[in-house]
């Protein structure tokens, strides 16, 4: 059996956690430079207010409804994420995290235990001992615990079984609700008379296929109740690494646009070292702003791309290598709206292939890089970078209504006060 477990809500969640005069409050979370709602409460939801409605149509409505906006506080999400992850574990022996906020469970309960019972138990803990709330629903495939998950956040227990004849429950699930449709694909069905699951699961594969994907052909078996979908080995490494972000104001110095791509640069080398791999080199770019006065000029992308010596993951060397060009692709006069990078040619430490004729290096176990990746996990993300990445960092992303990082950060520990 497969079980979904999805937060509720889960930026707007997080925030109560520590903050509970949220609780029963419209709040929302914003996404990167504070642009549109990503997460809303149910209390915001009530109020009409759609999904990614931008900041600067919301400002108005605060005082008229007593709206919380806060900005996305991914370093606090992310760990929430985690603890949750690891509670799972302590539920089942197979856990397949699909984002920040789902996760699959595969598990065969003995006949004595009924799933029902077991996902309120589950989602009892998961609220006690982390603070998300969450729906849980259980079935044969991915695609059916989706949609069981669906059900089960709606009823008051949280949870839902899909049963071993789920017709009733497909006719009654619209086609464009099913996990792998999508905008673009349900009004293409529904024209072809597919308009809910239960209709999409009786169509023939082979002729679904050809007029459409693979993806959908397997989409079908889940529904009829076979795994179809292939599980992505946690242990697989990433066949490219990238960081990028848009700067909270537009940027016009060359020393912050060098700032931010030593940042990125850096918190992609760490990554690197994470998974125990090495980059052959890196990609890196600047994005401009079009132009209207006093000359109209075109936005667009300037990058350009470096080989190492040596395939390598210490963040030293990597910034080495590029500084020297960054000039190649800056324009003085021009508006900056983003910079970013991505590694290419990874490959495991361990499976290197060497040159036969290049000359003998020294073993390259970039202590340094491990050391201060111990320290930031210990202490907090950048308690200690580079001095390439800047102080002060005006060019970060604009995060007026950030809350403490909890659970990440020394200083953002909650204080009790006594009387």
């Amino acid at each position: 059996m497969t079980g979904l477990i999805d937060g509720n809500n889960f930026f707007v969640s997080c925030e109560r956690i520590f903050d509970p005069a949220l609780d029963g409050k419209p709040v929302a979370v914003l996404s990167n430079n504070d642009g549109c709602c990503i997460s809303r409460s149910n209390e915001f939801k009530a109020l009409g207010i759609a999904m990614g409605t931008p900041y600067f149509e919301l400002k108005p409505l605060i005082s008229r409804h007593g709206l919380i906006l806060k900005s996305s506080n991914y370093e606090l999400y992310s760990d929430i994420s985690k603890r949750i992850i690891s509670l799972l574990n302590r539920f089942s022996p197979d856990v397949e995290q699909y984002s920040i906020d789902e996760a699959f469970i595969h598990l065969d309960l003995p006949q004595e235990q009924n799933y029902f019972d077991f996902g309120c138990r589950l989602r009892k803990t998961v609220l006690q001992w982390v603070g998300i709330p969450c729906g849980v629903g259980f079935a044969k495939t991915r695609t059916l615990a989706k949609i069981a998950n669906h059900i089960g956040k709606k009823s008051s227990s949280g949870v839902f079984v899909m049963p071993d004849d789920p017709r009733r429950i497909l006719e009654n699930t619209p086609v464009e609700d099913v996990w792998g449709v999508g905008r673009k694909l349900a009004p293409k069905l529904i024209r072809q008379g597919i308009r809910n699951a239960w209709q999409l699961s009786i169509q023939d594969i082979s002729e679904i296929t050809k007029k459409h994907s693979v993806l959908l052909g397997k989409t079908i078996l889940e529904l009829r109740g076979t795994n179809a979908l292939d599980e992505r080995d946690p242990e697989e490494l990433s066949q490219s690494i990238s960081c990028s972000r848009c700067f909270g104001s537009p940027v016009t110095e060359f020393d912050d646009l060098a700032e931010s791509v030593a940042h990125y640069t850096a918190a992609a080398a760490e990554k690197l070292r994470k998974e125990q791999q090495t980059a052959e080199g890196i990609s890196v770019y600047f994005v401009m702003y079009p132009e209207y006065t006093p000359v109209p000029m075109a936005g667009g992308i300037n990058q350009f791309s470096v080989v190492f010596d040596t395939p390598t993951d210490d963040t030293s060397k990597i910034l080495n290598a590029i500084r020297p060009k960054l000039a190649s692709i800056f324009h003085k006069g021009r508006r900056y709206k983003k910079s970013g990078m991505m590694f290419f040619g990874l490959e495991s430490k361990h499976n290197r292939q060497m040159d036969l004729f290049s000359a003998p290096t020294k073993r390259d176990d970039n202590e340094l890089g491990k050391v201060i990746d111990e320290i930031n996990s210990k202490f907090g993300k950048g308690t200690l970078f580079t001095l390439a990445e800047g102080i002060n960092k005006p060019w970060k992303m604009k995060r007026d209504m950030l809350s403490g990082a909890y659970t990440s950060d020394w200083s953002g520990l909650l204080k009790v006060k006594c009387k």
